[in-house]
């Protein structure tokens, strides 16, 4: 990357507008990870692990090293009823096995922040905020969401993922049902219908703790490679959830 700045800056007599030279890579990936109160701190601590096992695994940095370039940009944040704006993570290029260890180690160090209210809302425009800061092209843009329940403070969710989806910015989830929200009528279709969207976007749920680990390394190679889920057992039931629905419950702890 340094060398080819210096070509530009050389050809261009030393002036150079770093804004105006976003650098190209196979995808710009964000992770949007939930530490509402509605998860108990052992799971908040597992999903934690989980992304920093994901990022450190080999699988994963195979998955960066096959792209057509070889190197993502990747950013981080953790959510509740607001963004933890101590949580976030800028944009770092990732293209070897040091810089995944480094983003991970970062992450693995931060403190838990504030934890009342679930805002899916705020988390997406948040992150699509993020992806008009950074210095990178990418033949992909993805918003990659965690949660256990629906959007219940904050704007309502789906004209906040619909105003990412006409940036053609790509939203993936990963529904957490260890404890599963009924009152919504399952969070996976609530996620299906709400939440994710664009050319190929995809759910993964997580139904025990154990699980995390494996989901999130799923998930993540399959967002890094272009590549889709496996076909899934359908949602039984195909009728549309009201995406309003987690606004007129309680805002949970």
């Amino acid at each position: 990357m340094l060398n080819m700045l210096a070509l530009l800056i050389s050809l261009s007599g030393g002036v150079i507008n770093p804004a105006a030279l976003p650098y190209p890579v196979d995808v710009e990936l964000i992770l949007a990870v939930d530490v509402s109160g509605s998860m108990d701190m052992e799971e908040t601590r597992m999903q934690r692990e989980g992304y920093v096992e994901a990022l450190r695994h080999p699988d994963f940095i195979n998955a960066i090293r096959n792209g057509k370039l070889g190197r993502i940009a990747l950013g981080y944040f953790e959510w509740a009823g607001f963004v933890n704006e101590t949580s976030v993570l800028e944009w770092e290029l990732i293209d070897d096995e040091g810089d995944a260890q480094d983003f991970a180690a970062k992450i693995e160090v931060q403190q838990i922040g504030p934890r009342r209210g679930t805002s899916i809302s705020n988390a997406i425009l948040f992150g699509t905020a993020m992806f008009d800061r950074n210095a990178f092209s990418g033949t992909r843009r993805i918003l990659d969401i965690s949660g256990d329940g629906p959007n219940n403070v904050g704007p309502s969710v789906t004209p906040a993922r619909d105003a990412a989806l006409s940036r053609d910015i790509i939203i993936n989830g990963l529904a957490i049902l260890i404890r599963p929200t009924a009152s919504i009528g399952g969070l996976d279709r609530y996620y299906r219908d709400c939440v994710i969207g664009g050319p190929g976007s995809f759910m993964l749920p997580v139904h025990e703790p154990e699980d995390f680990a494996v989901a999130i390394r799923q998930k993540l190679i399959l967002e890094v490679s272009d590549r889709y889920p496996p076909p899934a057992l359908p949602i039984v039931d195909t009728e549309q959830i009201d995406c309003v629905t987690g606004l007129m419950l309680p805002p949970g702890p």
